[in-house]
């Protein structure tokens, strides 16, 4: 997902529009949500798509764009048929523990687990879609089952299709290991954007892919589920 740097927002006066990255000025002041770049106004977050203008935000952000240009490009000179799966935030057992690289969910968990209270940054309002990884594999075994047109590379979101906050998923993490509430602690970590939050309708049509796992089921299914330790470097 993160070679959309923010997602689709809709300006009540613009329509449409993408926004400006984010001040530092304005995340030291609380100020969080993206505005309008050419009325100044805050902005309505919406579902994106594939076909939205891509703007990766990070380092890492630009290597998953890289390897979408890549995968291309192998298509288009030898034929080939493939699918980039846009995988938006994945959840679920064997998630690694102890590791900032996992995910805000396995760094919830993990905080959960010591009996501390997970640390919420901004405001804890940002949205994104939380897929679980049961559902990660029904799309990645449906996308094996069949080809797009040949020489082509054609992106695909996999995602639940319903957004939620990061705060309301360390409530729900909390109160289902029956652990300390969230604290929202604001700041913010560089290159991180304010909402993403997925159209599924492409998987649906293409794949035949719908999300199963309803949000709380999988939070609460994830709160005893098996982690595994982070990889080290010998």
């Amino acid at each position: 997902m993160v070679v959309y740097g923010e997602g689709r927002y809709d300006c009540a006066e613009h329509g449409t529009v993408r926004p400006a990255p984010r001040r530092a000025a304005d995340l030291g002041a609380g100020r969080f949500e993206p505005r309008c770049p050419r009325c100044g106004r805050d902005l309505a977050p919406g579902l994106v798509a594939e076909d939205a203008p891509l703007e990766p935000r990070s380092t890492y952000a630009a290597t998953k764009l890289a390897q979408e240009h890549l995968a291309a490009a192998w298509a288009r000179q030898t034929g080939g048929t493939v699918w980039a799966l846009r995988y938006h935030n994945v959840y679920g057992p064997r998630m690694p523990r102890d590791t900032p690289y996992a995910g805000v969910a396995s760094v919830f968990r993990s905080a959960l687990e010591r009996g501390t209270a997970p640390r919420v940054l901004e405001d804890g309002r940002q949205r994104r879609d939380f897929v679980h990884v049961g559902d990660v594999a029904e799309a990645n075994a449906l996308a094996l089952g069949r080809d797009p047109e040949p020489g082509t590379c054609v992106p695909v979101n996999v995602c639940s299709g319903e957004p939620h906050t990061v705060g309301e998923l360390a409530a729900a993490l909390a109160a289902a290991m029956d652990g300390p509430a969230p604290v929202v602690v604001g700041g913010s970590r560089p290159g991180d954007v304010r909402h993403v939050t997925a159209d599924p309708a492409r998987a649906r049509d293409l794949l035949g892919f719908r999300a199963r796992t309803a949000f709380a089921d999988g939070v609460a299914a994830f709160a005893t589920a098996p982690l595994r330790a982070p990889a080290a470097v010998g």
